[in-house]
């Protein structure tokens, strides 16, 4: 492909879709950050927040699956009983 083969008006479209796109992702990340500041400031833990939201995204069985791995790992190295 060559640049005489480029549609400058498509291309340019694309770019600023992204554009757009990426400042709404920059404005959802920092009210995410503002509720774990929230959430924080009234008590809780962020890093368990975000480790209980992570987990929540998961497929139950992947979940289930993960907590044995990391059970085994833990007795393994006898951090639990």
């Amino acid at each position: 492909m060559d640049s005489a083969a480029v549609n400058a008006s498509h291309l340019r479209a694309f770019i600023e879709r992204i554009e757009k796109l990426e400042e709404e992702k920059r404005a959802i990340a920092d009210d995410i950050k503002d509720v774990y500041a929230e959430a924080k400031g009234t008590g809780f833990d962020a890093k368990i927040l975000r480790k209980i939201v992570s987990m929540r995204r998961m497929d139950r069985e992947k979940r289930r699956e993960e907590e044995e791995i990391l059970d085994l790992y833990l007795v393994a190295l006898g951090m639990v009983d």
